[in-house]
């Protein structure tokens, strides 16, 4: 990809291809990340429904869809999904923030 000058660039607030956020990487300035538990997830899917960002990675080849993990590359730790994470009958959510060691 090379870059582009400012002449090239469309004005603000202009998206020329609807669609494409999946092309880009939007993840690599948060400080914190959510943690999968696959243990303590029910498969609710309240994560991939509140999430700003398209970051949560589900399977929905089955009969109801399944929560695999976050993709972190458009993940921006705003924790949306860690607090919307109903607690498993252990008492525990399957999203929990923590501090990202780089």
């Amino acid at each position: 990809m090379s870059l582009k000058r400012a002449q090239d660039l469309p004005e603000a607030g202009i998206i020329p291809e609807a669609g494409n956020a999946a092309e880009f990487t939007t993840g690599d300035w948060r400080t914190y990340v959510p943690e999968f538990v696959v243990e303590n997830c029910i498969h609710c899917m309240f994560c991939w429904i509140y999430c700003p960002d398209s970051a949560i990675e589900i399977d929905a080849s089955g009969e109801k869809p399944v929560m695999k993990g976050i993709i972190l590359d458009h993940c921006k730790g705003c924790g949306i999904c860690a607090t919307e994470c109903p607690p498993a009958a252990k008492g525990k959510a399957a999203l929990v923030m923590v501090r990202e060691e780089k």
